[in-house]
């Protein structure tokens, strides 16, 4: 952590929502004219689309039913971990993208599938962001937890999620159920054992709960809208939070514990604003000041 380059970390895993989430703190950063430079979980995986598939195959052959995107292995952490602490220590560091498809193949001059090469994050920033799987990690030797200043976990219940999942990788990728089914399960042992996780070390969860039956997800004909949801917002330490103020700007919000809020699921834009732009200013200003 350092109070003179702030790092903010968004955690949750594929079908959660953190892209959504990372509009509401674009839209946040643009309009308090503040300059953030960010980084994808993504360009951390150890492997581009070919070397990933025929891992798979190896360890799959060897026994292992478990590796995934969302193991530990498959990704470069310790190199996550080291642009978090040299960002917080300098203000600089290295990333890079992963390509996913001919639109960002066209932007970035690489095909689909791989990685652009590792380059300088932008200097002058105020702040980094970082959306991905393993923003909370802390296991193994690891601590990228602990490099963090402002740590969110995106936290959809668990059928919701598959939910979720399913539709966007049947219409973005033209998986059939039964792919996606088989990522799922091949996922599970490290969503438990590494996704989880990271999810107690959060200073906020943003949990959205359906009241619509999702029982079956793998045979959903829709994924629930924020209408038919509510939000459980959990503060990992609730001092200093105006829960009065929030209950009463947020129409029909209510605390259902100590440290949660739980919201109308149309509201979850409005409560991330009120909630994290006071947050973001604070970090800001006490590293302009250190």
């Amino acid at each position: 952590m350092s109070k003179k380059h702030p790092i903010i970390s968004v955690t949750g895993s594929s079908g959660s929502g953190t892209t959504t989430i990372k509009n509401t703190f674009d839209q946040i950063f643009r309009r308090e004219k503040i300059t953030a430079v960010s980084i994808e979980g993504d360009a951390f995986h150890r492997y581009d689309r070919a070397a990933m598939k025929a891992e798979l195959e190896r360890r799959t052959q060897g026994g292992d039913h478990t590796f995934s995107h969302f193991s530990i292995e498959a990704n470069k952490l310790g190199k996550l971990e080291q642009v978090f602490r040299q960002y917080g220590e300098t203000g600089t560091g290295q990333s890079r993208h992963y390509v996913h498809d001919e639109r960002e193949a066209e932007k970035y001059g690489v095909p689909p599938g791989h990685f652009t090469e590792w380059s300088e994050l932008q200097p002058g920033s105020d702040l980094l962001f970082y959306e991905g799987l393993h923003g909370a990690v802390r296991t193994n030797g690891i601590d990228i937890a602990g490099h963090a200043d402002l740590k969110i976990g995106v936290v959809p219940v668990i059928n919701l999620e598959w939910t979720q999942k399913i539709h966007r990788d049947k219409a973005s990728r033209g998986y059939s159920t039964e792919a996606v089914t088989d990522v799922i399960l091949r996922r599970m042992h490290a969503y438990v054992h590494v996704i989880c996780p990271q999810f107690t070390h959060t200073d906020i969860n943003f949990q959205r709960v359906p009241v619509v039956d999702t029982s079956n997800p793998f045979i959903a004909r829709w994924i629930p809208t924020p209408d038919e949801s509510l939000v459980v917002i959990r503060f990992r330490n609730p001092r200093g939070i105006d829960f009065p103020y929030l209950t009463s700007m947020i129409q029909g919000s209510w605390m259902s514990r100590a440290n949660s809020i739980v919201i109308p699921g149309p509201r979850m834009d409005l409560a991330m604003q009120l909630i994290l732009t006071p947050m973001i200013l604070r970090l800001v200003g006490e590293s302009k000041r250190a």
